[in-house]
């Protein structure tokens, strides 16, 4: 199998790309690596001869038809992906989770792809208060981010039911790991606490998310890839649910720091209480996760102690700039 794989530099792109080759897969890795996109995810597999490199971005139409070509299939992790930065400057996330979303499509279909794959997230189900988000529910986003991946949906399901072509979306809870780029919860947390640091928590800290370690969640997608019907959409969900305040306490403890380091901050705007997932459609198919929560989540602080070679040229620049943006007037 030949595989197309937007966005193999970033975080759980990169996992996917590791996960395809050790399955035997040809994979074709195009990423515009905007700031998350960082090619030292790759970097141990850039001379295995069945692994392309392709720089471009997926709303370059010319650029996607020349990777797809001869690919079997397409799964897309290339988007803008931050809610917080979605909320800071929407516009860029429209350009890249629908506009690309809808280029690559078209390119997939000209090309005659046997099965495009659409990553996308629990967020754009929005927020629950009780029982867990199921693939039919309506999708009702809360955020720029959440709605212009939902929107990338859509256009996923537009060209099944117009185009006839063989599609599915997976809809992934919060993922955590190596090599994710330190805005995200865990990763900034652990970091932070790493060097000394303050961890903004937003609000009172009780936003509650379900958890999933990213080889399960690549696990999930690939499961979805193989045996999902074309059409259909496919939660994958750790099962693992956390308030935000006791993953920062997890995180305290495994780096040996105390909740003097705390720091609450003035919540962000329209930030979704709960998610859930029902995830019995997809281990219906034979999935399941196979990491245990704590294993994984000590397992992930363990990396970033041991690699500080790769985060801490990160937290400069660019990174600087949009953490004070964010936090310093908070």
């Amino acid at each position: 199998m030949r595989i197309l794989v937007t966005g193999g530099c970033g975080f759980i792109g990169s996992a996917f790309v590791h996960m395809a080759l050790d399955r035997g897969a040809e994979v074709v890795n195009l990423d515009k690596l905007t700031y998350a996109g960082n090619p030292a995810n790759v970097a141990d597999v850039a001379d295995h001869p069945a692994y392309t490199f392709v720089h471009a971005d997926i709303a370059d139409a010319a650029a996607v038809a020349g990777a797809v070509a001869g690919c079997d299939a397409v799964v897309n992790f290339a988007a803008e992906s931050h809610v917080d930065r979605s909320i800071l400057e929407p516009d860029g996330f429209i350009r890249t989770d629908v506009l690309g979303t809808a280029t690559l499509l078209q390119a997939a279909r000209e090309v005659g792809v046997g099965r495009f794959v659409q990553v996308s997230t629990d967020e754009v189900y929005g927020s629950i208060e009780a029982g867990a988000f199921r693939e039919t529910d309506p999708l009702r986003p809360s955020s720029p981010y959440s709605a212009s991946k939902a929107g990338g949906d859509l256009q996923v399901l537009a060209w099944h039911h117009t185009f006839g072509l063989d599609v599915v979306i997976t809809r992934g809870s919060n993922t955590f790991g190596p090599r994710q780029y330190p805005e995200k919860l865990i990763p900034l947390f652990v970091t932070n606490a790493l060097d000394g640091l303050e961890l903004p928590v937003y609000g009172d800290g009780m936003q509650v998310r379900d958890w999933i370690y990213v080889d399960d969640h690549c696990s999930g997608i690939w499961a979805a890839m193989e045996r999902g019907s074309a059409g259909e959409a496919y939660n994958v969900g750790g099962g693992n649910e956390r308030p935000n305040i006791e993953i920062t306490r997890r995180v305290l403890a495994l780096t040996g720091r105390d909740e003097s380091l705390v720091r609450h901050v003035v919540d962000r705007p329209g930030h979704d209480r709960r998610y859930a997932l029902d995830t019995a459609k997809l281990r219906a198919l034979g999935w399941a996760p196979a990491h245990d929560f704590d294993e994984a989540l000590a397992r992930t602080v363990a990396w970033y102690r041991e690699r500080r070679d790769w985060w801490e040229p990160i937290r400069s620049g660019e990174y600087r700039a949009y953490y004070e943006a964010q936090y310093g007037g908070r």
